[in-house]
């Protein structure tokens, strides 16, 4: 797969110059391709009787990406990177802990304004871009491993725990590339940085326990874009 990948892109480049033209205003694009959202998370100590200060990490995951750009002009696209919803496994680790607590899904929508400094010229187009983000929790569920260690140290009833996770509203900043296959078709490499920060409550009968959790992540995508 990479090998084959290597010869494409390669083949792109060779000859995008000449298959491609420019793109012009009020060209519409869509890309779509694997959009993988790979978490660098971290929290605030979550503090439980009788074990060392715990924090959040978020695990990663790959789900469809369907990205729209509209050319405001033919340097300037104002772009909507949204997906299929992602699902995480969240874990608490602390000094020889490493928890299974639970779960969550999020749909986070985020809209650019993007920068094409090769804008009137044929062949591959990169671009930068910045942009905000608002990112919908939601389906949070605990794991029964955690369920059943408040159980253990606060008496709750296992039934009883709850996740909830608000909703994150942040700035974004991304880069890519379209590498042309023709006058239609090109690939697509990007990747994006996002702040993502939220406010989490495990609830349970006896006691609540509040966090804030940074999951801040970089988002790749790589897949196909098509020109209308």
């Amino acid at each position: 797969m990479k090998k084959a990948l290597s010869i494409a892109l390669a083949a792109a480049l060779a000859g995008g110059g000449m298959m491609a033209q420019a793109y012009e205003k009020g060209d519409f694009i869509l890309r779509v391709g694997a959009t993988t959202v790979d978490p660098d998370s971290d929290s605030s100590n979550i503090n439980l009787p009788g074990v060392p200060p715990l924090h959040t990490h978020v695990d990663d995951d790959t789900q469809l990406g369907i990205i729209p750009v509209y050319m405001i002009t033919e340097s300037v696209g104002l772009e909507l990177l949204a997906a299929t919803p992602f699902e995480h496994d969240i874990t608490l680790r602390g000094q020889g802990v490493n928890l299974n607590a639970g779960s969550t899904k999020h749909l986070p929508p985020t809209l650019s304004l993007q920068w094409y400094p090769r804008a009137g010229e044929n062949g591959w187009q990169p671009y930068i871009g910045m942009g905000v983000n608002y990112t919908i929790f939601f389906d949070e569920k605990t794991d029964q491993q955690l369920n059943d260690t408040l159980a253990a140290i606060i008496g709750s009833d296992p039934k009883s725990t709850d996740l909830n996770l608000d909703n994150s509203f942040g700035l974004s900043a991304q880069a890519g590339m379209d590498i042309p296959l023709g006058k239609h078709w090109a690939i697509n490499a990007a990747v994006w940085y996002i702040d993502i920060s939220s406010n989490g409550k495990v609830s349970t009968d006896v006691a609540n326990v509040n966090f804030k959790t940074d999951i801040d992540p970089f988002v790749y995508n790589l897949g196909i874009a098509y020109r209308f």
